[in-house]
């Protein structure tokens, strides 16, 4: 067998050989060079697994993609739309000035332009950006929690009654009666926003690792179809497929929840179009409810995150020198983490009860975590849908629409492309051997971002050469610019299909090579790159404003470019590496059982902890891992711990009654 580590062996010796405990070869090769853990052959559950050459030579598919994974995205995308149909009439509900003879901020003339508490286009921005920032900062803490404490269902469940919270007081700030007093109804939106953001950090690392759960776990392996081709089943583009859809239906709730808000809020009020995506979002814990029984529900492993970190800490032990490049080249070198896995470590501390495979998996973990640096640099570009183009249309000729309605050619333009790409252009690329691999697809997304901010400022460029009150046209009491709204058409585009390129890859990445019980932190980290990027825009806030907005998206095109070239600079040949590290065994280590410690109690706990090391050290006669897994000391005491799990405890009872 060659990389399946759920196969069961007569004993540790034989598991051992999966990977499990002896020493993984390292994955530094040269740049064409792809490394495989072990020789690939057919295993014991009736699958053909690819030949080395086969893995080179054959065209790669998806595999089947179960109906209970949708019922995730239909969740998501409930929370989607409630999330951008609040915040897509942020920005006129902030910045604009009640309309006459309005209470509630509707202004239903053709040329009308809802507003409500006049804080100007500044404070608006900052508000957009921050709702961001603690949008994206939060699912650190969400993952953490997911990963050791609740588990990925119950933490969305309480991130939505956060969330929900948050709701009922952004609707109350909206209320006429509360309008009247501007400051009082800012105060109350940024509280709402506070819980709002707390609930979304809960709920975005979670929900698209328990999507690919659903997935079960097969090998890459070959497949005949009906035409007599041989093709191979990929994991990896399985996942691929499985977040483009799951990117889609993100966009379909926000493409149907920012138009539907922008039109009550123009003709009804902001009260309505805060009230509908709480309505809207109320479907998302009914529908967990409803097949929670059918979910796979990993449970929590406790916090791994201490021990990952000893881990690096142990790794960095002489390789640390005062100068920085003799200290890039030690860490660079192809040692650094085989060095430190179990089987290489002749005193083993006692916190190392992990296995080779984990060691692994960290690796490739901080490896994912290291590529996502780079993206506040992309999400810079990003982030100016939402604020400043959104402003940039109120200053152009509407022809009868909102100026928040445009920027929903980015949702729809991704849901018009994502199909094209994975049924068109992502199969064909393949057909050819074009490799268009996840850092590849990332890169692209970073350039393509660079040029929609080129299309902006030459938009913006326009704006103030055409328009009555030159580059002063947000203040402007004159008809607007001469321009068509949908000429911002192109910018919107392009950033959706940089956000394909990047964004989708960017979860991809992130769930291909966490850990498997380090998948929300990773995940949190990932979002945590938007939470970076909202910050850094704050800097930019003071070029959001007449006349300077040219500066402002020729800066962020310049941002996006050189982070491009960047970022293929620092990681083309980790791209070498891409198939290796999809192809790393799975480790058997899950951490500590909270389940165990919270039935036994904690010298039982800890009796686990020692099992954990004893395996690792080969101290016992059988080990079958997995759901319902047995373990075997060679007899004594029978203890049940959660899950059903069996251990044979032999010397460990003895020794605590001693």
């Amino acid at each position: 067998m060659a990389f399946d580590a759920t196969a069961e062996a007569p004993d540790i010796a034989k598991a051992q050989v999966k990977g499990l405990g002896d020493p993984t070869p390292p994955l530094e090769k040269k740049q064409d060079e792809v490394a495989f853990p072990e020789p690939l052959s057919d295993d014991d559950s009736g699958y053909v697994l690819p030949t080395e050459e086969e893995i080179e030579t054959l065209r790669r598919v998806p595999g089947r993609i179960p109906w209970i994974a949708f019922t995730v995205t239909f969740v998501e995308l409930c929370e989607r739309f409630a999330y951008y149909g609040t915040t897509a009439v942020l920005v006129n509900f902030v910045q604009r000035p009640l309309p006459e003879g309005s209470t509630t901020g509707n202004d239903p003339r053709d040329d009308g332009r809802p507003g409500a508490l006049n804080y100007g286009q500044r404070a608006s921005t900052g508000l957009v950006l921050f709702n961001r920032f603690w949008s994206y900062f939060t699912p650190l803490f969400g993952g953490y929690i997911a990963d050791s404490k609740w588990g990925k269902i119950k933490t969305i469940q309480m991130s939505i009654a956060c969330a929900m919270f948050g709701h009922v007081i952004i609707i109350i700030s909206a209320i006429p009666q509360v309008i009247k007093n501007p400051t009082g109804a800012m105060g109350c939106l940024a509280v709402g926003l506070v819980f709002f953001g707390t609930g979304v950090g809960g709920f975005k690392p979670n929900v698209s690792p328990l999507m690919v759960d659903q997935l079960k776990s097969k090998p890459m392996h070959i497949k005949t179809l009906a035409t007599g081709e041989r093709v191979i089943v990929d994991p990896a583009v399985t996942t691929q497929r499985i977040f483009m859809y799951f990117y889609m239906f993100i966009n379909v709730g926000s493409i149907t929840g920012q138009v539907s808000m922008v039109y009550a809020e123009r003709y009804v009020g902001f009260w309505l179009s805060y009230l509908l995506p709480t309505i809207m979002f109320a479907l998302c814990p009914i529908v967990l409810a409803v097949f929670n029984n059918r979910y796979v529900n990993k449970p929590p492993t406790g916090s791994v995150l201490g021990k990952s970190a000893r881990l690096m800490k142990y790794a960095m032990r002489g390789k640390v020198s005062p100068n920085p490049v003799t200290t890039a080249r030690n860490f660079n070198s192809g040692t650094f983490w085989e060095d430190v896995k179990p089987s290489r470590v002749v005193n083993k501390p006692k916190w190392m009860t992990f296995d080779d495979a984990w060691v692994d998996e960290v690796a490739r973990g901080v490896k994912a975590c290291g590529v996502f640096i780079f993206y506040p640099l992309f999400w810079l570009a990003y982030n100016q849908i939402d604020g400043n183009l959104v402003s940039q249309a109120a200053t152009m000729s509407l022809h009868g629409a909102p100026n928040d309605l445009i920027n929903n050619m980015n949702p729809l333009g991704i849901i018009i492309m994502i199909p094209i790409l994975d049924q068109l252009i992502y199969p064909a690329l393949r057909k050819m051997k074009i490799r268009f691999t996840p850092l590849r697809r990332m890169c692209a997304g970073f350039f393509v971002a660079c040029s929609a901010m080129i299309w902006a400022a030459v938009v913006q460029h326009y704006i103030y050469k055409t328009g009555a009150c030159g580059k002063y046209m947000n203040t402007c009491d004159e008809p607007a610019a001469p321009i068509n709204v949908w000429s911002q058409t192109g910018a919107y585009v392009l950033v959706g299909l940089a956000e394909i390129f990047a964004s989708i890859t960017g979860l991809e990445y992130a769930y291909t090579k966490a850990p498997a019980n380090m998948k929300g932190m990773v995940f949190g980290f990932y979002h945590f790159s938007q939470a970076v990027s909202s910050a850094i825009g704050q800097a930019f806030t003071a070029l959001s404003e007449d006349p300077l907005l040219e500066w402002n998206y020729g800066s962020v095109a310049i941002i996006a470019f050189c982070g491009g070239v960047a970022f293929w600079w620092f990681f083309h040949k980790l791209d070498a590496e891409e198939e290796a590290l999809n192809l790393l065994p799975e480790s058997t280590y899950q951490g500590k059982n909270l389940g165990a410690k919270d039935k036994l109690g904690d010298e039982e706990a800890r009796d686990q902890e020692n099992f954990e090391q004893a395996r690792n050290q080969g101290d016992f006669e059988k080990a079958e891992l997995g759901g319902g897994e047995v373990r075997e000391l060679g007899g004594g005491e029978v203890r049940e711990l959660a899950g059903g799990e069996v251990t044979e405890i032999n010397e460990l009872p003895a020794k605590r009654a001693a």
